[in-house]
This record gives structure tokens, sequence and C-alpha cells, in this order.
């Protein structure tokens, strides 16, 4: 065998290898994303939802006032926007506060579109 057959060998295999590095990869979806809301009632105290949107949804104060004027005077806003489980928690955790402090605030979580 000649210097040049075995140059050729080498050529065609590394033609070979560049096919297998050029192949692409099936993309990821991302995760579908979850909007949390609390609803407006006529008894829930509106410093009930203010303390609720700070310590649950990490909210100064000044935000979380105009949240509640939202939900006050719209029906509902939304307050944040997470992962399934994320959400899944604020509500669970939001519901459940609510409820010890015998206040009928209703929290809810819908998917983004």
């Amino acid at each position: 065998m000649r210097l040049d057959d075995f140059m050729m060998a080498d050529r065609s295999d590394d033609e070979n290898d560049t096919e297998l590095l050029t192949k692409t990869k099936p993309k990821t979806a991302r995760p579908p994303l979850y909007k949390v809301m609390l609803l407006n009632d006529d008894f829930t105290p509106m410093e009930f939802v203010v303390l609720v949107l700070e310590r649950f949804f990490g909210l100064n104060h000044a935000q979380a006032f105009e949240i509640m004027l939202t939900v006050h005077k719209k029906g509902l806003a939304v307050v944040g926007v997470f992962s399934h489980e994320i959400a899944e928690t604020k509500v669970a955790q939001v519901m459940d506060f609510a409820r010890r402090h015998q206040h009928p605030l209703q929290c809810t979580m819908e998917k983004e579109e």
C-alpha cells in the first residue's frame, strides 16, 4: 500500500466523523407556566390581602397595596407567574393561611397561554 492510499483512507474517515458531529439534537420544550390569581370577596379585609401578597409573593408594601386595589376594583388580579409546582404550592399556602384566619379569600391558578 502506498502513502497516498493511507491519506485517502484517512480523509474518508474524517468526512464520516464530520457527518456525525453535525447531526442536530431535538430541542426540549419549556414547561408551561401558570398564573396565580387572587379573587375579590366582600369579607376579607384589605389589610389581610396586603399581608398575603407581602408574605407569600415577596412584594413590598406599595406593590402589595396596588395589587390589592386591582383585586378590589376588578374582581381579580394576577399576582405572579410560576412553574406548575410553585404555583400549586403558593395557591395552597394562601388558601391555608386564609382559612386559618377565617377569611374566605380565594386564590387560583391557570395555565398561561
